[in-house]
Formats: structure tokens, C-alpha cells, sequence
């Protein structure tokens, strides 16, 4: 059975829930609040489901003010993956090929080639993104 959008539904859960911008962390806290609330009814309503997509876009909006991703460079990406999971340098040297270019590239004295960058990535299963 296909659901419509009923416009005066989606009022009344508007009228309910009073979505603006979020521009503090307790609005923040309620947004996800509400946002998980809708996320986990096993049938939501067309009008829920565009309440919930509403809220995901407010609260992206404010996370990604408040609390922006520092951009890192491919070595410094390298080096936190391989702190967070305890990785000795030794460890890449299969996935890179030799000691030396593993030891160039966390020093940051060689550049992570592309080839390198996709075996690191299936190595971390990350993106390759991370190391280009």
C-alpha cells in the first residue's frame, strides 16, 4: 500500500515538534532525541519520514559548525590509523612492499602513490580518499 502526503498531518507534527535551527547544544540534544525517536518506528508515515529528514539536516547543519572535521594530510591520516589500532611501522611493510618506503612515507619524505593509497585503504578498510 502506498502512503501519500497528507500536508495537514505533516502540519500537526510541525505544530508538535516546532523544528527551527538548532543553535544550541541542549536543541541539538532534543533534535536527535526526536530524530532517533522517528528513526526507529518500524513504519513511519511519509509526513515522519520528512519530519525525520528535516531534523538530519538541521543537525548536520549544526554539527558541522560546531563541530568541523580537521582536514589532515594523507601522513597524518596514516599515522592516526595506525596509532589507533597500535600498528607498529613494521606492520605496513607487506601492504607497502618495502621497510624503506613505509618508513619514507610516515615521515612524510615520500608521497603515498596511488597504488599504495588503495592497498592502504582495503588494509584500514577506510577510503582512499584518507590517503590521497
Amino acid at each position: 500500500m502506498t502512503h501519500t502526503f497528507n500536508s495537514e498531518s505533516y502540519a500537526k507534527l510541525l505544530a508538535q515538534y516546532q523544528p527551527k535551527t538548532i543553535t544550541t547544544e541542549e536543541e541539538n540534544e532534543r533534535a536527535i532525541a526526536l530524530a532517533t525517536e522517528l528513526e526507529h518506528r518500524k513504519s513511519r508515515t511519509p509526513e515522519e519520514e520528512t519530519l525525520l529528514e528535516l531534523l538530519v539536516t538541521l543537525i548536520e547543519k549544526f554539527e558541522e559548525a560546531h563541530y568541523p572535521i580537521p582536514q589532515g594530510t594523507p601522513h597524518s591520516m596514516l599515522q592516526h590509523l595506525m596509532d589507533v589500532r597500535d600498528l607498529p611501522p613494521s606492520a605496513l611493510v607487506e601492504v607497502i612492499g618495502s621497510k624503506q618506503a613505509v618508513f619514507e612515507i610516515i615521515n612524510g619524505t615520500r608521497s603515498i602513490s596511488k597504488a599504495q593509497a588503495q592497498t592502504l585503504a582495503d588494509f584500514f578498510k577506510v577510503d582512499i580518499s584518507l590517503f590521497l
